[in-house]
């Protein structure tokens, strides 16, 4: 399972996710001028990135389920 390239491109996708949400969170918690300017482009990147990841997870745990080695 972790050779496969789909699992892996899902994890990814996952640690994508996490990198933006710990900036957002990260430039909302420090203030300033960053947030000011990037904290909704941030949040917006964020949640195409979660909607990626989980239809990557879910295309994957359907091909396994239908037998896909």
């Amino acid at each position: 399972m972790p050779s496969d390239p789909i699992f892996i491109i899902g994890i990814l996708a996952c640690f994508l996710v996490l990198i933006i949400l710990m900036i957002g969170i990260g430039s909302f918690a420090k203030g300033g001028d960053f947030n000011r300017k990037h904290s909704n482009r941030l949040m917006r990147y964020r949640i195409i990135a979660q909607a990626g990841a989980v239809i990557i997870i879910v295309g994957y745990a359907y091909y396994r389920s239908r037998g896909g080695n």
